[in-house]
């Protein structure tokens, strides 16, 4: 005799799980994208988001395997998928009504936001595959094959979504577009699943209106909730801010930071301390045109700035985000050409295709949110940079630190491994650790002009600064450690 037919078919099972997984992920994905414009996009809020969905999946599948023990599971499986769009479409209202009370970068409040954007529905929907499991267990001497292929199958599920959320749907669509088409395909899915299950599944009238409803709700709070972006690119939530006090003043929001700040009318207004800084460190190369390298575009402020100041300057800059510079060109007036090309891509990968000896000037100053994403922030990459640089060249990186100090201390020790000569530019407060700031690290094969610089940040910069080099820089940085491509926690050495 053969063994009796299971309650659904296979290929059914198989969709249901792959689904349920897959949604699950994408949830995952986007969330990361949802709670930055709040609390930016860092080692933490990645770490909460990816802890709040494994916990939600641990507890889905927990609750998911205990009611199907107790209950017909073909009577839950619909009103699992439907539950799960619903959660899935309230993720945006509450994410955009809760970001703005949560906004900032503490913990509880980073943990908080993630759990908003992907618990409930990533605790829903994994409780689909232990429901699917326990149908499809008729015979107890197949356990582990069906158990096995359904596991892989839910797994599968998960890989094919993030690859196809990573690779297509976020350089495709808004996230809100993702998270709203998501839930659409789940109740699309749920219905269909329950017409199919009808006749094991009677449903009084006031739990299908009351279903309709939720879902109908859910989706006009998703659809009608805030959107913190002016663009949403592959990498960042973009904005662009009028300044009331200038008629041609914009400001540059990328994931809740201000970033840039671009005079449409006056190239040479410089509103931001640390652009001041490094433009008297342009101030000082010899006169004439130069060759710059910039590793992150922004807002293009200091490209503008050298291409005023410096007419005829052959200008190159390593920019991550497409997105971001086709906003720049349609909002911030910038113009490409010859003298003044983009490559867009990784920064990494940028200056190791630079020619060696290329460059009288190198401005770093790319950012994950508020830090300098760790592989730009090695001696590895120092020593690249300063292959590239010519030996009268300057290299200046701009750097954010709070304190103790502790990032800065370290980044500055890193370039001092690929350069001879070394400096910092900072207020005296914030050398003193006692505020947060932005650094300027500047380094150079050659003796640097310090009483040059000094003298033109004297002029340039807005607040008093300091630079120190010589025994005043070793005593900053002490014992700090250099770092690697082995060894480079920035996300932790920031939050220290």
């Amino acid at each position: 005799m053969g063994n009796p037919p299971r309650a659904l078919p296979s290929g059914l099972a198989t969709a249901l799980v792959f689904g349920a997984s897959g949604a699950v992920l994408v949830l995952e994905i986007v969330a990361l994208r949802l709670v930055g414009p709040y609390v930016g996009v860092t080692l933490q809020v990645s770490s909460s988001v990816i802890g709040v969905s494994l916990a939600a999946i641990a507890y889905g599948t927990w609750l998911g395997g205990r009611l199907a023990d107790r209950y017909d599971p073909r009577s839950l499986l619909a009103p699992a998928l439907l539950l799960g769009a619903i959660g899935t479409a309230v993720t945006l209202p509450l994410v955009r009504y809760g970001g703005e009370v949560l906004r900032g970068g503490a913990a509880p409040a980073v943990l908080l936001l993630a759990a908003l954007a992907v618990f409930l529905p990533a605790f829903i929907l994994s409780a689909v595959s232990p429901l699917v499991v326990k149908l499809q267990l008729s015979d107890l001497n197949r356990t582990g094959s069906v158990v096995g292929r359904l596991s892989s199958i839910g797994t599968l599920g998960a890989i094919t979504a993030t690859l196809a959320t990573g690779f297509i749907f976020v350089a495709a669509m808004p996230s809100s577009w993702i998270v709203l088409t998501l839930a659409v395909l789940l109740a699309v899915a749920g219905g269909v699943l329950w017409w199919w299950l009808r006749a094991s599944l009677p449903v009084k009238p006031k739990v299908r209106a009351a279903l309709v409803t939720l879902g109908l709700v859910g989706a006009g709070l998703g659809a009608s909730s805030p959107n913190p972006c002016d663009v949403e690119t592959a990498y960042h939530c973009a904005r662009v801010e009028t300044d009331a006090a200038a008629p041609g003043g914009r400001t540059l929001i990328l994931n809740s930071a201000r970033h840039s700040y671009v005079d449409l009318n006056d190239p040479l207004h410089l509103e931001f301390e640390y652009v001041q800084w490094i433009a008297s460190v342009a101030d000082v190369l010899p006169a004439g045109p130069v060759d710059a390298l910039h590793i992150g575009g922004g807002g293009f402020t200091m490209p503008a700035y050298l291409k005023a100041t410096r007419p005829g300057s052959d200008q190159v800059v390593a920019e991550l985000d497409g997105g971001l510079v086709d906003l720049d060109r349609e909002k911030l007036g910038l113009v490409t050409g010859p003298d003044l090309r983009v490559r867009v891509g990784d920064a990494r990968v940028a200056v190791a295709e630079q020619g060696t000896g290329a460059y009288d000037f190198v401005v770093g100053d790319a950012f994950g949110y508020l830090v300098v994403p760790w592989h730009l922030a090695t001696r590895e990459m120092a020593q690249d940079i300063a292959r590239v640089t010519r030996p009268s060249g300057i290299y200046a990186q701009n750097v954010i630190d709070y304190p103790p100090n502790r990032f800065i201390r370290a980044e500055t020790a890193t370039v001092a491994a690929a350069f001879p000569h070394v400096a910092l530019i900072a207020p005296q407060k914030a050398i003193d650790g006692k505020a947060g700031s932005n650094f300027v690290i500047m380094a150079s094969k050659s003796p640097l002009p310090l009483d040059a610089i000094r003298s033109r940040l004297a002029t340039q910069a807005k607040e008093p600064v300091v630079v120190l080099a010589g025994p005043e820089l070793d005593a900053f940085v002490d014992d700090a450690r250099v770092l690697t491509d082995d060894y480079a926690p920035v996300d932790q050495l920031l939050a220290g």
